[in-house]
Order: structure tokens, then C-alpha cells, then sequence
């Protein structure tokens, strides 16, 4: 056991928020192949050299993903007492998640019998785990740091066959959270304050929103648009009107948003305004049924369109989508009219670089909306055993790079 310091920072999350497939983990049903026959083999030499670990990444980023890791090497550090049984249990625990799938609108008593099942397997399994988490030693950066290119962002050190196989895992978890968180801080700074809502959902898995909401909420967004997004912070989804409801009420914009106001009294009411592609219009159709109960106004012009105002106002030359112009135009007109208290949110099509045009031309915008921009780039860690029973030992090119940024790390919460 290695002795930790009472100065090591534990776990800032709790585990089971994570919802990890711990088992799948143990058996490395979700690593890279490679990686387990690794760890198989080292187990079958009696393998117990102590490895120093390298994590880092190539890119300028927010680093997001550390606590999450962590959860994983306190979960998955270890082996089976008998390797041959544990698969075997495995292996019917996969076979039974099959069958409790095809079941659920069938019998009922063999569903209940097959959900027993799989609670003695996982049972078993667990009995049958045994953890070496206590045998090793982490290092690492936080949540939200700031990370250089080709800085060491985590350090693990201990029996190398113990957690091998979990590599693929924290790798994968890392690129993904710092990607979003990067790119998020990237808006935010862009905004200059202003408040950023985070809205990819609709352009990825659904599996993904909890770890991107936690990201994003390092990034510095302003809320998210799905509950699932908010789980691991706290947060509850925020969100406008969407056309499919003004849809609904025949394209009446005003009809939409009021039923909406009544349905949701105690929700910041923002209408959405570009359903007819006359935002000016619309907006102060809105702003006179609804007066102060109205929060804010959304932009959100198709990219491929040229709203009615902006085409009067600059005739062939218009720009089209959401651009400064029709901005201006929708401010002036509630102005003008005595809604300045309405605030005016504006999406489709924004990045970084477009919020930064915005900013620069001073343009009204009160609050962005972002969606697909916050999933690009490529934020790919790389782990690299760097030492061996603290003598150096890497593959060429690579070396230890120290960093006393790293804190030790307590793998509990």
C-alpha cells in the first residue's frame, strides 16, 4: 500500500456521478485490445515493476477531465483472483444485458428472473475483483487549468499490469472534456462577459451530455439546454421557444410565446422571432403583447436567408443569416418603441472568430447561443511510460518532463 499525504487532494466528485460501466472497465471490454492482452500479460510473467506514466496533449487548451479520470483509476486499478471464472461471469453478464433488453415488453417473470441473474453475476464479479488502487501514485492538473503543449497533465506511478488496461479509458475521457472545455473558454473570452448558452446537444449522442455540460461549465458557460447536460453540476436545462411550436400555433409567433408564458410563468421568457424572417416585426409584435414578462428576443435568421429589414435597409448588398445589421435593427426598433429592457440573444452559425467580429463592432447583442462550433478541434492525449523502477526508460523521442504544477492526487472522495 502506498502511504498517501495528508495534503493529497481527494476525488472532487463524487464517483457514482459518472455513471461508469465499472465491470466493462474491469474486463476491458471497452479498452483497446491491445491494452488488455497487455495486462494479460503481465499477470501471466508475474509482472510487478513500478511504471512512472506520462499523460499529455499537443495543444493550447483548458484541461477537463482529471476527476473523471481519477474515478476510473479508483474503479478499475486491480485484477481477478481467477481470471478464467471472472470472464466466464463476464461473459454471462453481457449475455443477460441482451436478454433484459429483449425482454422488457416480454414475460415479466423472466425479465425479473434475468435482473436477478445479472445482480449475482455483478455481485460475483465484484467479489472476484481485486483492487490495487492503493498501490499507486497520482499526480495531476485540475479541472479548469489552463495546460501548454506537450505539458505533463498527469503523472501515474505503480504496478504497471494493474491499470494498463485502463489507458484507452482516461485518454478518451480527457481529449473529449478538455476539447469542449477549450473551445467553450474560447467562445467565452470572445463574448467579453456576455452570457454563453451551451447548445450542441442536437449535433451528437445523447450519451455525451453529462460529461459535455460538466465541460462546458469549466469552459465558463452561461447554462445548457438539456437537464442531462446540468446533472453533474447542479444545473437545470435552459431554453427558448422553438419554431416547431410556433408551428403549431399556424406560424403566430405572439400566440406561441404567450402560451409558453403561461405554461412556464417563472421561466426568463425568450421569443424566438425569425419564424417569418421579419425579426424587426415580429419583435415588436412580441414585446407589445407581452411587455415586461418578456425577457429577451432570440435571433436566429438561416444562414441562407436575407431578413426582410436588412434587405430594406441595404438592398442587394444584404448580408445573410444573423448579422450586425439586422441586430442593430431589431435594438433600434424596441428602442424606439420603449422596450429597451428587452434583451436580444442571437444564434446560428456563431464561433469564436464570428463572436469576436461582433464584439469588435460592437454590436447590441446581449447573449450567445452556440451549438457545433463547441465540438471541434482535436485534443488527442497520448500516455507514455516514461520510467521504470524510477530508472528512465521510454521509447525514443519521449522523455520524463517534469512539472511541479502536478498535485498529489487521494483516490477517494
Amino acid at each position: 500500500m502506498t502511504n498517501v499525504p495528508s495534503d493529497a487532494v481527494p476525488i472532487a466528485i463524487p464517483t457514482e456521478v459518472f455513471d461508469l460501466p465499472v465491470h466493462e472497465m474491469r474486463r476491458g471490454y471497452r479498452s483497446d485490445v491491445y491494452f488488455w492482452r497487455a495486462k494479460r500479460t503481465l499477470e501471466r510473467v508475474g509482472h510487478r515493476d513500478i511504471a512512472t506514466v506520462q499523460v499529455f496533449q499537443k495543444q493550447q487548451a483548458v484541461l477537463c477531465g482529471v476527476e473523471e479520470s481519477l474515478a476510473i483509476l479508483l474503479l478499475g486499478v486491480g485484477h481477478y483472483r481467477d481470471s478464467a471464472r471472472a470472464f466466464d461471469w463476464f461473459d454471462e453478464l453481457i449475455e443477460l444485458k441482451k436478454r433484459i433488453r429483449s425482454l422488457y415488453r416480454g414475460d415479466p417473470v423472466k425479465l425479473r428472473e434475468a435482473l436477478e441473474q445479472r445482480r449475482r453475476v455483478e455481485g460475483a464479479l465484484d467479489k472476484e475483483w481485486i483492487s490495487h488502487a492503493d498501490d499507486i501514485k497520482v499526480y495531476t492538473l485540475r479541472d479548469g487549468d489552463p495546460m501548454a503543449p506537450m505539458e505533463t497533465a498527469l503523472l501515474i506511478e505503480g504496478p504497471i499490469g494493474e491499470f494498463i488496461h485502463l489507458e484507452t479509458l482516461y485518454l478518451g475521457v480527457l481529449a473529449r472534456r478538455t476539447r469542449i472545455a477549450t473551445n467553450v473558454s474560447g467562445v467565452t473570452r470572445a463574448a467579453n462577459g456576455k452570457p454563453v448558452f451551451f447548445f450542441p446537444a442536437r449535433f451528437d449522442h445523447w450519451a455525451v451530455q453529462g460529461g459535455d455540460g460538466y465541460a462546458a461549465s469549466i469552459g465558463g458557460a452561461e447554462s445548457v439546454s438539456t437537464d442531462a447536460q446540468g446533472e453533474w453540476w447542479g444545473m437545470k436545462g435552459a431554453g427558448t421557444i422553438p419554431h416547431s411550436l410556433i408551428a403549431a400555433f399556424e406560424g403566430n409567433t405572439v400566440a406561441a410565446t404567450q402560451h409558453f408564458a403561461d405554461t412556464f410563468p417563472d421561466t426568463p421568457l425568450v421569443a424566438l422571432v425569425d419564424f417569418e424572417n421579419d425579426c424587426v416585426k415580429t419583435s415588436l409584435a412580441v414585446a407589445r403583447a407581452l411587455k415586461e414578462r418578456l425577457w429577451a428576443v432570440r435571433l436566429d435568421t438561416s444562414e441562407r436567408l436575407v431578413d426582410v429589414s436588412v434587405a430594406a435597409t441595404l438592398g442587394a448588398a444584404a448580408p445573410t443569416g444573423v448579422n450586425p445589421q439586422l441586430v442593430e435593427n431589431v435594438r433600434k426598433a424596441l428602442d424606439d418603441e420603449g422596450f429597451d429592457y428587452v434583451r436580444i440573444v442571437v444564434t446560428g452559425g456563431f464561433d469564436a472568430e464570428k463572436i469576436t467580429r461582433f464584439e469588435a463592432a460592437d454590436v447590441p447583442a446581449d447573449a450567445y447561443g452556440v451549438g457545433s462550433a463547441f465540438l471541434g478541434g482535436q485534443f488527442d492525449f497520448t500516455a507514455d511510460i516514461v520510467k521504470l523502477n524510477g530508472r528512465p526508460m521510454a521509447k525514443v523521442g519521449r522523455m520524463f518532463q517534469p512539472n511541479d504544477r502536478l498535485v498529489r492526487r487521494k483516490l477517494s472522495f
